[in-house]
């Protein structure tokens, strides 16, 4: 079977390759590889899900980038947002690696890169804002538990925004984020991918 991007120490034969990203002004070049997700270029959905977060207003506090991957999404946040301390996690070892060598390529200082299944090194409860394109491949026991815990982790006005296709269970999502926030907006469509918003009250 082949190795998923959510495997913890992918042993696909390494082949990597530089991916360039621009969007807003901000610009990443990044190096990805085999048996990390989307190496190829910076997934469509994340792509959408950046130009969301970098329009928000988060209150005060650190950002988490939930399932870092190689880093767009954290790297995105923390160039936007430089004052602020941005946490980035992974299961994959691989991923996590990339993840360093591209924050210090792109000269971003500000992000603590480090192994976590979904939220199980993460200890802090007062983040400003959590963002995350979930592992969908991975169940709906994984992404489900990312939205769920997410009230735990964040401060009063908190922000979770996650990237989800309608047909990979966008309908589930924004149910169960509405159920644990008391609320969920659809900030935009764009080729089937929503980006949804909660805000911790």
């Amino acid at each position: 079977m082949a190795e998923q991007y959510f495997t913890e120490n992918p042993t696909t034969a390494h082949a990597e390759q530089q991916v360039n990203y621009h969007l807003q002004g901000i610009s990443l070049n990044l190096t990805t590889d085999a048996g990390v997700f989307s190496k190829n270029r910076v997934d469509y959905g994340s792509g959408v899900l950046i130009e969301q977060m970098l329009g928000q207003e988060p209150a005060a506090g650190k950002i988490l980038d939930l399932g870092c991957g190689y880093g767009p999404i954290g790297l995105f946040a923390a160039k936007k947002w430089p004052d602020r301390q941005v946490d980035m996690v992974d299961v994959n070892e691989r991923a996590l690696a990339l993840a360093k060598r591209n924050a210090a390529a792109n000269g971003v200082k500000n992000v603590q890169i480090f192994a976590s299944d979904r939220y199980e090194q993460v200890a802090a409860s007062d983040y400003a804002m959590i963002v995350t394109n979930p592992p969908i491949r991975a169940g709906k026991s994984i992404w489900s538990a990312m939205i769920e815990q997410a009230p735990q982790h964040l401060t009063a006005g908190g922000l979770l925004l996650v990237v989800i296709q309608k047909k990979q269970g966008e309908p589930s999502a924004r149910k169960l984020m509405k159920a644990k926030f008391g609320n969920c907006e659809i900030l935009t469509r764009d080729k089937g991918y929503y980006i949804l918003k909660s805000v911790k009250n």
